[in-house]
């Protein structure tokens, strides 16, 4: 049996560190921090060892700049923060095992204070492992945006193996001043290794409160229970598919010219990528599927060149 025990270090670029208070015992009733045996863990009835990977991050305005004020995560979850300073704030959602195996289930809160940037992605691809007792194996993601403040997630594409099973919830609450740029992608599997559409269950689901009000919930489930996936007409020919979100003030301008470009693109038949916008209040809802990951990031990328004048740098700028 192995026990993860959450290690803490300093914010780069800070000379102290921050951590979630929930997670550790006060001072006064015997912690002590460092790696601790099982033996220890054990006989502490107070401490129990984390089942599931949490991670919080929060980024406030800092005399005039996006600071990270606390970051901290358990494993399997890693939080790396490579800017923790600047225009924008830079994160990084990563894991010890470079994906999720069975039973792994990781929970992030995200807090925007008041005029806050922040750019979240991921290393690489969110892998999924082969589940073949069915465990629950999930991504939960929570977070809220004040006044005036702008997130972005980008992650890359969720890649699902042959035989897992994954479920995804996202929750982002926002002040009818602030903005958001949300990418939610998957890709087929590992097409290298003969694996299309062979997992045993996907499920995604996102939720965006503007000002109080639930705006939009979009929510995909594809299940090869009823028939293989790879032959039913919800793939059709296709291996990745993506949803794209901008949508606030910030953005606003972005998401009136990704509507512009889309309504005037010409529709050919059984083209390699397909992409449909659908206007919203306040923002743009567009949908993507291509036959490869690699087009369909191009895509992304190409409708959201307007972020690199408000991170003041180019996420996708070293990527595809």
């Amino acid at each position: 049996m192995t026990v993860a025990v959450e290690s803490r270090s300093p914010i780069p670029g800070t000379e102290r560190g921050h951590s979630c208070p929930q997670q550790h015992p006060p001072r006064e009733q015997g912690y002590k921090s460092g790696p601790r045996r099982y033996s220890e863990v054990a006989a502490d009835r107070n401490v129990r060892a984390p089942l599931n990977g949490v991670g919080h991050l929060a980024v406030e305005l800092v005399s005039g700049q996006s600071a990270a004020t606390s970051v901290c995560a358990n494993s399997p979850l890693k939080i790396l923060v490579p800017r923790p300073r600047g225009p924008s704030v830079w994160a990084c959602l990563s894991s010890f095992g470079g994906g999720l195996v069975a039973g792994d289930e990781v929970d992030v809160t995200v807090t925007l204070g008041q005029g806050a940037r922040c750019f979240v992605g991921t290393q690489a691809s969110t892998k999924v492992y082969r589940n073949p007792a069915s465990k629950p194996c999930g991504h939960h993601l929570s977070a809220r945006l004040a006044r005036e403040s702008v997130l972005v997630l980008a992650p890359d594409p969720v890649q699902a193996f042959a035989g897992s099973s994954y479920a995804q919830r996202q929750e982002f609450h926002l002040h009818v001043s602030s903005s958001l740029v949300l990418v939610d992608w998957l890709c087929a599997g590992r097409a290298a290794c003969g694996e299309r559409w062979a997992f045993s269950r996907f499920q995604s689901r996102n939720e965006v409160f503007f000002g109080g009000d639930r705006l939009l919930v979009d929510s995909l489930l594809l299940d090869p229970s009823a028939g293989l996936l790879e032959s039913s007409p919800q793939v059709g020919r296709f291996n990745c598919l993506a949803l794209v979100l901008v949508l606030g003030q910030a953005v606003r301008a972005g998401a009136d010219s990704l509507l512009q470009d889309v309504a005037s693109q010409p529709i050919t038949r059984r083209a390699s990528l397909v992409t449909s916008a659908s206007p919203l209040a306040h923002g743009a809802l567009l949908r993507v599927a291509g036959e490869s990951v690699q087009e369909v990031g191009r895509e992304i990328q190409r409708h959201l060149a307007f972020l690199q004048d408000i991170l003041e740098d180019d996420p996708w700028s070293r990527k595809w």
